[in-house]
């Protein structure tokens, strides 16, 4: 029997539950009553009390109507007793599909799943959280939600009423506010104390959680509200769900971004999360090749073409010292962007760009902001501010140029994107080479890890779910990435423990549309929550996992080197605190505990190409699959 879809029960739970305690109730007070007339005089006495113990109709039904209603496909939940009504309802009466029940080991991973199906299906997974202790495991994957930008739709047990509390464990688990532990870092959170309300903060809060800038949300179930039955005679009824459409660019800002954009000889164009989806990136290239205008991409989602001529990301530098104008698009640190930080004892700053480049801005984060975590950055100074959604206002920026355009100037962008052209191969040539150094060595170096790794995958519908940051950039530098699916970006929050759990949510979103999702897994990351691996056997979430195991906190390590060089005291003792050694961990044979395939560790490099290969045909059936890599730092 599939155990994501038990089998309807044989009988009716519920009625037989009610015929049985009526018939018991029934027998009970004739007893009670012949017992009575043969003990007493004849006189009247009040009827016995009877304890109703059951409901047909309680208020979680309707809580589930109003979940329903807003296309779930998904519910990641750790159990817990603060939705039970939920639960059941979500089983019994909601036949568990559409949404369907996710069974996670730990409530951080539950959101971190969520973050990653977010980015790959474009809108949100339904997580149920336990009360104060589930909300405080949670917070961290929250915290990268929120930095990432993306839409998580959570639903929090607690119970106000006191006097309804169970002795001990409500008192301990309830919270007179208890989303004020996560409210600087959500976008919205209520707490509906009636059912109807409850509708209409279950449409309302999906409405805010994906009108941009995305971020996540938190809705408070109550407990009674949960279990208690839906009053008689109520008229309930579910708001109709209508999106927002993303805010555009002002017409007259956008005609001078794009009149400094188009007179121009050196534009360049930067992106962050600009690119929501397949379409944003289409847009994308569109005014970059209308422009002919080189692109420097920071990675926060797929947003343009890893190979096409004008990605000029390996040569940033030398491309924004000559820029006379400057897009930025999404950015989160534009100052980051256009300055140079030296992380030294006295710590300080040179500009990137000519004092006299003009800065334009198009970001919908302008719209929302919140103070306490500084996730803002520096402030940069602009000359066009355009508080707008960027994917929706770049086609506007596309005619507005292509209203000015002349053939003079059509000549001179095609004689600027030739030049952009020979240098992006020349960029492709140099990191074929610098991959083949050290190509037979052991521990394997990153980039033949990479690099075997897209030789196994290149001709497959494939989906790259990890961050490049810790692998060198060496997938955008070797592989072709042309679909907005082939890459979603970090973490947020750079919030470790993110990344296992976020590519097994990934792997959900992608597993309907065939496509084969692949995960370069840091080992220090997948120590923090393992059991992901076993929600991706029980559920059969075909992924296939490189476990990059450097045997170590490899970003801490280089840390600690760089104090250790500061202070004049070598580098020998780097490894302290940030080694995952003695005993080194088993990867392999963590998996197969957890019921997912292993294979390795892979020590010869000679020998990583077939077991990748053997991983694949794993996941090719529908099941995860996990090959451990000792590999060198990075």
């Amino acid at each position: 029997m599939n155990p994501e879809k038990p089998a309807a029960p044989a009988v009716d739970r519920r009625n037989f539950l009610k015929r049985a305690t009526s018939a018991g109730t029934a027998a009970f007070v004739a007893a009670a009553q012949q017992s009575t007339a043969d003990a007493a005089p004849q006189t009247s006495a009040p009827a016995a009390a009877v304890e109703v113990l059951t409901t047909d109709r309680p208020g979680a039904d309707f809580m589930v109507d109003a979940i329903k209603s807003l296309g779930f496909e998904y519910i990641a939940a750790n159990p817990g007793s603060s939705f039970r009504g939920l639960h059941e309802s979500m089983i019994n009466y909601g036949g568990n599909l559409n949404p369907q029940f996710i069974t996670c080991c730990h409530e951080e991973s539950a959101v971190a799943m969520a973050h990653g199906y977010a980015k790959i299906e474009g809108k949100p997974m339904c997580v149920f959280i336990h009360a104060t202790v589930g909300l405080m495991h949670a917070s961290m994957a929250i915290y990268n939600a929120y930095v990432d930008r993306v839409p998580i739709y959570m639903l929090l047990g607690n119970m106000m009423n006191a006097s309804t509390r169970r002795p001990a464990l409500d008192f301990v688990h309830s919270a007179q506010d208890i989303a004020a532990m996560v409210r600087e870092y959500v976008k919205w959170d209520d707490m509906p104390m009636s059912l109807e309300s409850f509708a209409e903060s279950a449409v309302r809060g999906y409405r805010i959680a994906m009108t941009p800038p995305t971020m996540p949300v938190l809705l408070v179930a109550d407990i009674n509200l949960q279990e208690d039955p839906v009053p008689a005679g109520a008229n309930l009824r579910i708001p109709k769900l209508t999106l927002p459409h993303p805010p555009q660019g002002d017409s007259g800002a956008v005609q001078e971004a794009a009149k400094l954009l188009f007179e121009c000889e050196h534009p360049v164009i930067v992106v962050d999360r600009s690119a929501r989806t397949q379409a944003g990136l289409d847009h994308l290239v569109e005014l970059a090749e209308l422009l002919q205008a080189p692109v420097l991409d920071q990675l926060g989602r797929m947003n343009f073409p890893s190979r096409h001529a004008l990605n000029q990301y390996d040569r940033s530098r030398a491309v924004l010292a000559e820029a006379d104008v400057i897009l930025g698009l999404e950015l989160l640190d534009f100052w980051g962007v256009v300055n140079s930080f030296r992380d030294q004892l006295q710590r300080s700053s040179t500009p990137l760009v000519k004092p006299e480049a003009k800065l334009i801005s198009i970001t919908v984060s302008d719209l929302y902001m919140k103070s306490n975590y500084q996730d803002l950055h520096r402030f940069r100074e602009v000359d066009v501010d355009i508080a707008a959604d960027a994917e929706a206002t770049v086609p506007l920026l596309i005619e507005a140029i292509k209203r000015m355009m002349t053939p003079d100037r059509r000549r001179a962008f095609d004689a600027r994107g030739a030049k952009l052209a020979a240098t992006r191969q020349q960029l492709l040539e140099k990191a074929r080479d610098d991959a083949s150094y050290g190509w037979d060595a052991s521990p394997i170096s990153v980039a033949r890890l990479c690099a075997e790794v897209w030789d196994a995958i290149q001709h497959e519908d494939w989906s790259f779910v990890s961050y490049s940051k810790y692998l060198s950039r060496w997938p955008q530098r070797l592989w072709d990435f042309t679909k907005y699916h082939q890459f979603i970006g970090g973490s947020g929050g750079v919030g470790i423990g993110y990344n296992a759990p976020a590519s097994v949510g990934a792997a959900l979103a992608n597993r309907k549309h065939g496509r084969l999702t692949v995960n370069i897994q840091g080992d220090g990351d997948l120590m923090y929550a393992p059991g992901v691996l076993w929600t991706s056997a029980h559920h059969k979430i075909p992924l296939l996992s490189i476990v990059h195991n450097n045997r170590a906190y490899h970003a801490e390590v280089m840390q600690a080197q760089l104090m250790t060089n500061r202070h004049n005291r070598g580098v020998d003792r780097a490894q302290t605190l940030t080694s995952l050694t003695n005993p080194n961990i088993d990867f392999s044979g963590l998996a197969k505990s957890l019921g997912v395939y292993g294979e390795g560790p892979i020590t010869d490099p000679k020998d990583l190409g077939a077991a990748i290969r053997r991983a694949i045909a794993v996941v090719k059936r529908g099941e995860p699959a996990l090959v451990d890599v000792v590999s060198q730092g990075r």
